[in-house]
């Protein structure tokens, strides 16, 4: 029989809000309550509350710590300064993405890692095999905190001083609402806001607070929906264990001259200049929405080129948009292209990522 189906802290408060509960990665989800639309609305003129406690969260503590991340990360987090904090990949032998994650370091000492929530468990056995090897002391935090993200224009107003005196990335301890949480001023949906912390037994107080104070509580719909929108890309679409950093708009992430070596940095040299097949923003030029997996045609082509890796009708540009992953011939801004849906092709063209940004 398969596994039951796991429960963030916030899972009464979201049945009580009447949402709409969906199984995603294992976990029972909100979807949606009041609406996609109106969801992505709230976010990209207000503040929007997404229950991200699914994601996975781990401290890595020791003298090793640093050199254990150089190893494991495809970027240089020895360019961090205390506070910050950085997107990166962890990659395979193979230069694959294993996932995406965001490191903090909290000190010379001390760092934080957030990871995908489909991914605890591959991450973590990951991880650990990898830190055997350094004097760094793992310990992973997911079920012990939970995690918030408020996101919007009007977000760092909501959270504070103590939000608005962090710079992007920055992550530092504050009270909120009289509640103990640790605020990383990150997000996916392409606006402003942070991401907070706080101990399992507080988060239902910190919730009903945020939402008294008027962030409107979005679900997974209008989340996936914001990042398309952001050019933001998702593990198990844009990127995957076969898929390079190049092929996924991640190269600028791989820091390959970094003086240390680093897992999947021989395939990566290779991949940086060999790769033929490139992420790329897309269009529809009229109705329709692109889904993923929709096949990608150059025009009067009889064989596809290339896929749509996420799509979704844009609510904020009211268009449907799709990332997509064609041949790099193809990926200058302004190609015409044909997205077949449904049986029929329909015009589209290669469009600058992201399609909104607001940060």
């Amino acid at each position: 029989m398969p596994d039951p189906l796991q429960r963030t802290p916030l899972f009464d408060a979201h049945v009580a809000a009447k949402a709409r509960i969906v199984p995603f990665a294992g976990w029972e989800m909100p979807v949606q309550y009041a609406g996609v639309v109106a969801e992505v609305k709230a976010t990209r003129e207000g503040v929007g509350l997404f229950d991200v406690s699914h994601m996975g969260r781990a401290t890595f503590t020791g003298p090793g710590a640093l050199d254990f991340f150089s190893h494991v990360l495809a970027s240089d987090p020895a360019t961090l300064v205390d506070g910050k904090g950085q997107y990166s990949l962890l990659c395979n032998a193979s230069g694959g993405v294993i996932d995406d994650v965001i490191v903090y370091r909290r000190g010379p000492k001390s760092f934080s890692l957030v990871f995908n929530a489909g991914n605890r468990e591959k991450d973590w056995a990951h991880l650990t095999a990898r830190a055997k090897s350094f004097d760094v002391i793992p310990e992973n935090i997911s079920d012990a905190t939970c995690l918030i993200a408020v996101q919007g224009p009007k977000a760092i107003e909501l959270l504070g001083e103590s939000a608005a005196s962090l710079p992007r990335f920055g992550i530092g301890e504050a009270l909120l609402f009289n509640i103990p949480v640790t605020l990383m001023r990150t997000g996916y949906t392409g606006e402003d806001g942070a991401e907070v912390q706080c101990r399992v037994a507080d988060a239902p107080a910190l919730w009903d607070a945020l939402v008294a104070a008027g962030a409107a509580p979005c679900g997974l719909g209008a989340r996936d929906a914001l990042r398309v929108e952001a050019g933001l890309s998702l593990y198990g679409h844009e990127m995957d264990e076969t898929v390079s950093p190049y092929a996924a708009r991640l190269g600028w992430v791989v820091k390959l001259d970094k003086p240390n070596d680093f897992v999947g940095k021989s395939a990566l040299t290779e991949a940086k200049s060999s790769e033929p097949n490139r992420l790329v923003g897309v269009t529809l030029e009229g109705r329709g929405i692109p889904r993923e997996e929709y096949a990608i045609f150059a025009p009067d082509a009889e064989t596809p080129c290339g896929k749509v890796t996420s799509g979704t009708f844009s609510p904020t540009l009211q268009k449907g948009v799709a990332m997509a992953r064609v041949p790099v011939g193809l990926m200058k801004v302004g190609t015409p292209l044909e997205i077949e849906i449904r049986g029929q092709r329909h015009p589209a063209r290669v469009a600058p990522l992201p399609f909104y940004k607001n940060v």
